[in-house]
């Protein structure tokens, strides 16, 4: 009988490992198809991308980051940027929830090994009806992703006349809201304005970049509430989680902001509220850049960048970083251990310690590899700051984006390693722990307990 458990939990961490390795497997796909249309001379704007450019931007997009080595909207013609456009979306919705709408349409048959496929990419605890809430789910980040462009084409209508308002609505709409922050305004004779900063565009961009980072599996739970009127204890716990860092980190950023001589420095007290709460929105999960000269941000705020974006969105979102999930474990944990708890609660009820393995593998393995790839840009990059490594590092690793300046000086090194990076970030960490664990059966001895120090 042990033998035959054996063999079968053998056999289960083998088809989860598996199946993670088929996820990862999925991004590189994508990867490398973006990469061979942005090589297509038909996809540069007067010239072709290098390869290097080409699979960085793919890179980019795929992982939803926005890091980037050229400038789109120079750089990149009408097609390149539509390619662009479709890589971020299938990226950020995910290519399982995309092929699964497909096969919807054309009448296949989704088998259950993809079932399960498909529920470990959405982050759902349940297989169950995983095809009907797929269908809402896409049906509902496509409405999401329409009426933000109607909003933005609305706003940016005056200023660009209809066509070109309704595309770069449709653009930016879809780039928010997977969390990607590519933009097609820097340096684009047609928005020689530069990025628009007028409230509703910010307002608008931030209730997309939220949405997006909040987690396919709690925009489930919610599109279900009207008929359960019950939320799970993972969609609270990443709704209060989620306000609480945008609360902290609006009220932080606008009191370093104000003390002048900084970015934000001479604007109004009430256009500092506006722009600290986006950039506390965005932080975590879309590094949209609203001010040419954000590579001079104060180091406090810089700081404060670096930790929100290393905790980043929440899990099975458009986002990378920790998620908001392991951050709220871990302290969780330290409240309830303060308390003299051997458990950790949660309002009423109480979070398996496996959970809380899980978390801490998360945070130390992402702490051990921003660590060792910011020592290698400080080693391998010329004239490079702790701070200016550390932030493209975490940025990268997060998939958020914001960037000191540095990436468009990266050599060819720089470029492959922030790359690896941010793929890294979006296959996410705990993915591919699970995809190269090597399974092993249960032990059937057990050892004794022997107490360390700490601390």
């Amino acid at each position: 009988m042990t033998r035959i458990i054996a063999r079968t939990s053998r056999r289960l961490r083998l088809s989860q490992s598996q199946r993670g390795l088929g996820l990862v497997g999925g991004l590189a796909v994508l990867v490398m198809i973006g990469t061979v249309l942005l090589l297509l001379p038909v996809s540069g704007a007067g010239r072709a991308l290098t390869w290097n450019e080409a699979l960085f931007t793919a890179v980019s997009a795929v992982a939803t980051t926005g890091m980037t080595i050229i400038t789109p909207g120079v750089d990149l013609s009408l097609f390149g940027q539509v390619v662009l456009l479709v890589l971020m979306q299938l990226g950020g919705v995910g290519f399982m929830v995309a092929a699964v709408a497909v096969f919807r349409l054309i009448g296949k048959r989704v088998t259950f090994a993809e079932r399960l496929t498909l529920r470990d990419s959405l982050g759902l605890l349940s297989a169950g009806q995983i095809l009907s809430l797929t269908s809402r789910i896409l049906a509902a980040v496509l409405f999401i992703e329409a009426l933000g462009a109607v909003v933005l084409w609305l706003v940016w209508w005056p200023q660009y006349g209809p066509a070109w308002a309704a595309y770069f609505a449709i653009f930016h709409s879809v780039s928010a809201f997977t969390n990607a922050s590519f933009d097609l305004f820097a340096g684009s004779p047609t928005a020689a304005a530069g990025f628009p900063t007028d409230a509703l565009t910010l307002l608008t961009l931030a209730a997309l970049i939220f949405l997006g980072g909040i987690g396919i599996p709690v925009i489930a739970d919610l599109l279900r509430y009207p008929r359960r009127r019950f939320v799970s204890l993972h969609t609270r716990i990443t709704l209060i989680t989620a306000a609480s860092l945008i609360l902290v980190g609006t009220i932080l950023f606008y009191l370093t902001e104000s003390r002048g001589g900084s970015v934000f420095g001479d604007e109004s007290a009430g256009r500092l509220w506006l722009l600290s709460f986006f950039h506390a929105v965005a932080s975590r999960t879309s590094g949209f850049v609203v001010s040419a000269q954000f590579s001079q941000l104060a180091p406090a705020n810089g700081l404060l960048l670096t930790i929100l974006m290393f905790i980043g969105a929440s899990p099975a979102s458009m986002g990378g970083g920790i998620t908001t999930s392991a951050f709220a474990v871990l302290v969780l944990a330290v409240w309830n251990f303060a308390r003299g708890r051997s458990e950790i609660r949660a309002g009423r009820r109480t979070i398996p310690l496996e959970i809380l393995f899980k978390a801490a593998a998360v945070a130390t393995a992402a702490a051990a590899v921003i660590a060792l790839v910011t020592w290698l840009l400080l080693y391998t990059q010329e004239n490079v700051t702790l701070v200016t490594a550390l932030v493209e590092t975490v940025s990268a690793f997060s998939t958020s984006g914001f960037s000191l300046g540095l990436t468009p000086r990266l050599n060819l090194f720089g470029q492959l390693l922030i790359a690896g990076l941010m793929f890294f970030g979006r296959a996410g960490t705990l993915t591919l722990i699970v995809a190269l664990a090597q399974p092993s059966p249960a032990p059937a001895v057990g050892y004794p307990e022997e107490r360390i120090l700490i601390g």
